[in-house]
């Protein structure tokens, strides 16, 4: 019996502040994060790369990639993409583009990435508020040399 369909498995995904392929078909990730840092709230983040790579799966699929707020049930942002894998032993790479997101307060956001309604992954994205230093704050060894 061959299977007609197989769920595949999220083998990685990575919020970036950009995304890159490389003539050879070769993927370059710039600005890997695991937290937002800002100065200030509100504030508005240019754009949010999601990059999810699937594998281990045979069929055709959707994929949904969600950011919510801190209340975890509201949708501040969500992409959808069909792919699909002829061979248990392919992989397919989705990027999503989240541009122009607001964040007015602090606190920890989530990435939810689901095949199928199916939720593979939900990760954190802590926004942390940590204000600039003021004059004359700067680093200890930075005042130290300055004397």
């Amino acid at each position: 019996m061959n299977p007609t369909r197989i769920l595949p498995d999220l083998q990685c995904s990575l919020l970036c502040e950009d995304v890159r392929q490389e003539a050879n078909g070769n993927f370059i990730l710039i600005g890997v994060a695991h937290f937002i840092r800002v100065p200030q709230l509100p504030i508005v983040a240019f754009k949010l790369s999601i990059f999810n790579r699937w594998t281990a799966g045979f069929g055709a699929f959707t994929e949904t990639v969600r950011l919510l707020a801190p209340d975890q049930t509201t949708v501040m942002r969500q992409a959808q993409v069909k792919f699909g894998l002829q061979d248990p032993a392919h992989n397919a790479t989705n990027l999503s583009v989240f541009g122009q997101v607001e964040f007015t307060h602090d606190g920890v956001y989530f990435i939810e990435v689901l095949v199928d309604d199916v939720m593979k992954l939900r990760y954190p994205l802590p926004v942390i508020v940590v204000p600039p230093p003021t004059e004359g704050q700067g680093a200890p060894a930075a005042r130290e040399q300055a004397q």
